[in-house]
């Protein structure tokens, strides 16, 4: 068993997410970066792969290919073939190529991770952004938007964040079924960014991945996965592309030659020992998640002046701070010691990202943060 609320001081090490605030009392709740160590058996496996002494050159061994494939049919009842994956450092990596290997207009909904808005335009592509719409508290893709978008943008690619990030959407499957047809009528690739696929909190929901939907949404369809967010070991660099058709594999290949380094070493022992030893790690961590969610819905349902949306997937909160009429919400968080995502990078001014992935008294110590600035924001400034 492991203690999710017995977190390594991370303080005074090479943490990006707390270096940011380093010798200020502001409490680092931004970038998607959990506080938990990693799953015992991912370090094992680790400290296992450094003994030998050798960091040179890797390559994805069989046992490692195994275990991705193994993992695909085992959560998901999907049969993958090895010549499929695609290995890939990030998924920020793959989002890029494909909007290189595809080429053409790129859809994407808002707000979205900042990536999503930022690949298109480096990779020189014309985006169209579609905001997605909620309604009675529920976020969900405007179609009649998105007809309108791909008829005028010339779009060739669509990007899909699934589960959403920072809405916390897990798409269920007839709305996954609606964006296949409109790829289909539409002749779009969708590149659909799954990396928080084994992260859904809600007890009735799973996660089905887009490529499942058939032949021709598998066909069309880029799928980006990792171990990273889940097991919270970003800094290994390890992810994978799945794309069943040879074709657009190629293109996809193509495109990251001479561009896309090899995958770290310990990434790839590290993926094989998540997916293969951590899965009772994993359920741990859902619980955590699951109470510090609770928490945060029911702490920010007793105040005025901010809300979010019920949150279905990943440990990234998305809240409304619009009625508190800030200049600049992130700078004044910050100012009351709490430090979150700006929603104007996701698309949405006026917005802000809080991540609970983090020890369950820390979260405690935020929430009354948390409840201290929004009574400080109603107050009227002083005469």
């Amino acid at each position: 068993m492991y203690d999710f609320e017995l977190i390594p001081d991370r303080r005074h090490s090479d943490s990006m997410k707390w270096g940011k605030y380093a010798g200020r009392d502001i409490l680092p709740l931004w970038v998607a970066d959990m506080d938990f160590a990693a799953p015992p058996a991912v370090q094992v496996a680790v400290q296992e792969r450094l003994t030998h002494g050798v960091l040179g050159y890797g390559v994805p061994q069989p046992s490692q290919i195994d275990a991705v494939l193994d993992y695909l049919q085992r959560q998901y009842d999907w049969r993958t073939e090895a010549e499929w994956l695609v290995w890939l450092p990030g998924l920020v990596t793959g989002i890029n190529i494909a909007c290189r290997a595809v080429g053409g207009g790129v859809l994407t909904n808002t707000p979205v991770y900042p990536p999503f808005l930022s690949a298109p335009r480096f990779s020189s592509q014309p985006q169209q952004q579609v905001p997605l719409v909620c309604s009675d508290g529920h976020w969900q893709m405007d179609s009649d938007a998105l007809e309108a978008a791909a008829k005028n943008a010339n779009a060739k690619l669509l990007l899909l964040c699934h589960p959403h990030n920072p809405v916390g959407r897990c798409w269920q499957r007839a709305e996954l079924e609606w964006v296949a047809d409109y790829a289909a009528r539409h002749d779009l690739i969708v590149c659909s960014d799954e990396i928080h696929c084994d992260l859904i909190l809600d007890a009735d929901k799973r996660h089905l991945p887009f490529a499942l939907l058939g032949e021709d949404a598998a066909r069309r369809s880029i799928t980006l996965m990792s171990p990273s967010k889940t097991y919270n070991i970003p800094g290994l660099a390890c992810a994978f592309a799945v794309i069943p058709d040879a074709t657009l594999r190629q293109r996809f290949i193509r495109v990251m030659s001479g561009i896309v380094p090899h995958v770290n070493v310990f990434g790839l022992v590290a993926c094989e020992a998540a997916f293969r030893h951590c899965d009772g790690w994993r359920q741990g961590l859902l619980a955590t998640l699951r109470r510090n969610r609770d928490k945060l819905e029911a702490a920010v349902a007793r105040l005025s002046g901010i809300s979010m949306t019920h949150i279905e997937a990943t440990y990234l909160a998305w809240l409304d701070v619009r009625a508190l009429n800030l200049a600049n919400p992130v700078a004044y968080f910050e100012s009351q010691g709490l430090g979150l995502s700006n929603g104007a990078d996701f698309g949405a001014a006026g917005w802000a990202r809080l991540n609970f992935g983090c020890a369950p008294n820390l979260l405690d110590q935020a929430l009354v943060r948390l409840q201290q600035a929004i009574e400080n924001a109603a107050r009227p400034p002083a005469a």
